[in-house]
């Protein structure tokens, strides 16, 4: 069995299969494009690669430690998966479940578990063929990953593509704007989060999240009710968000900063301006956006009082729209820059006023993750 890529999955599977091996663009020379052996590819690597277009035989790493014994949740979306997979894996963990993939833990590291709850990237999704969960659950889906994928369309395709799959005993809970997807599963479809909840008997009363948390919540709660007709409000909202997610702090002047550096999509960004609609926004964009069409942002942006900062690779992208859409921008490049900038200028003195970085964009121009970046922020702040 060959294994294609070195990473964190390449290396976990290597460990089981410790006879494989491992290859990359660097073994160009030495690859066999005419073999017929097995290939798991890592799901970093995108279709277009090399030595991809060259494999016969591909397959996931789902489907290479997926049975048919095993009962599992696959969890997909642009935004919120793994807040939705963390939540369900709190409220059914005493139930035997086991919970990885995408998530953090390489699935060939909890292959044994016989229940499994599982968040599924596009790009894991693309390269499985032979296997399918028994209950699905989608979040909404945005353009992202565009440059993996190609096109919205195969993104979209990726995430849509075990519904195709499923039996007429599985279940799928999934947007509205897919209903009549060619599928045996049992479909139910939600508008937002109002529609899902009523639609299961949940009271959003019970539930202590606000958007866009309120729905991954919720459609954590709907899966713990379809596998054991229970709803535990008191566990999902014991649920503490990990960091670098709309979270909240202040400096030493009792300011409110707002880190939310794990935004690297349009529509993640979307979600924090909403949950800041009422107050001035000192607006922190950038990075490397893969080509992204950004417009759907700024003509958004024209509802809100805010101010952007640029920083990253995409800052002239970013000026440049911000001259076209009327909206105030400043280049600063790097986000060091803004923050000393903010501070010196006194932007909270204008009342209700808070700073937000959600950039829309990947951190990887910069920083070696979006929590890399995150950390650096706050430093920053303390250091000014």
């Amino acid at each position: 069995m060959r294994i294609l890529g070195k990473g964190k999955t390449a290396k976990a599977i290597k460990e089981v299969y410790q006879n494989a091996i491992l290859c990359d663009d660097n073994d160009k020379e030495i690859y066999d494009i005419n073999s017929d052996e097995l290939t798991v590819v890592s799901p970093g690597i995108p279709p277009h690669n090399y030595l991809v277009k060259n494999t016969k035989n591909k397959i996931s790493d789902c489907d290479l430690f997926l049975q048919d014994d095993m009962f599992t949740i696959w969890i997909s979306g642009t935004n919120g998966k793994t807040t939705t997979t963390s939540m369900l894996y709190r409220l059914l963990k005493n139930d035997g479940f086991g919970c990885g993939g995408n998530i953090g833990t390489p699935l060939a590291q909890i292959k044994n578990e016989k229940k499994l709850i599982l968040e599924v990237s596009s790009f894991t999704l693309h390269y499985t063929s032979k296997v399918k969960p028994n209950i699905y659950i989608l979040l909404p889906i945005s353009e992202d990953h565009l440059y993996w994928h190609g096109t919205f369309q195969e993104y979209e395709n990726s995430k849509l593509k075990p519904i195709t799959m499923m039996d007429k005993d599985d279940i799928a809970i999934v947007p509205l704007k897919y209903k009549g997807i060619k599928t045996k599963a049992k479909m139910y479809y939600y508008e937002n989060t109002q529609d899902i909840a009523k639609q299961f008997n949940i009271d959003l009363a019970k539930v202590c999240f606000k958007e866009p948390f309120l729905q991954d919540a919720v459609l954590a709660l709907v899966a713990e009710k379809l596998y054991k007709q229970k709803v535990s409000y008191d566990v999902v909202n014991s649920f503490i968000q990990d960091p670098h997610k709309l979270e909240e702090f202040q400096d030493k002047d009792g300011n409110i900063w707002v880190d939310d550096s794990k935004a690297t999509n349009i529509d993640a960004t979307l979600q924090a301006l909403k949950t800041y609609k009422d107050k001035r926004i000192n607006l922190i964009l950038g990075g490397d956006d893969k080509g992204v069409d950004l417009k759907p942002l700024f003509i958004a942006l024209q509802q809100y009082d805010v101010e952007i900062f640029a920083i990253g690779t995409n800052t002239e992208k970013l000026n440049d729209l911000s001259i076209q859409y009327n909206i105030v921008c400043k280049k600063y490049y790097k986000l060091e820059k803004v923050v000393e900038s903010i501070i010196q200028n006194s932007k909270f003195k204008i009342q209700n006023s808070i700073v937000l970085l959600s950039p829309a964009a990947s951190s990887l121009d910069q920083y070696s993750s979006y929590k890399h970046r995150g950390d650096k922020f706050k430093e920053f702040i303390l250091e000014c």
